[in-house]
């Protein structure tokens, strides 16, 4: 159980991540195949990739508007 506490709270910490580096780059966006780019270096395909940015947008932590990303404010 303490396993998937560990689990959990690390993909919260990695998707805050994100949104915190899109948020950076404020009204100009963030590339997607420049996120990708990162992620793959540590292992992340590009199924997992999308599936992660779509969760975000899903759940309104992102905006995509082509091949950007932005942050959306908390409401």
């Amino acid at each position: 159980m303490a396993s998937t506490q560990v689990t959990s709270n690390a993909l919260k910490q990695i998707l805050d991540a994100l949104v915190d580096v899109v948020a950076a780059s404020g009204k100009l966006g963030t590339p997607g195949g420049t996120l990708y780019a990162y992620l793959m270096t540590h292992g992340c395909s590009l199924q997992q990739f999308e599936e992660i940015m779509s969760a975000l947008v899903q759940a309104r932590k992102l905006m995509k508007r082509g091949d950007l990303y932005f942050a959306l404010e908390a409401k």
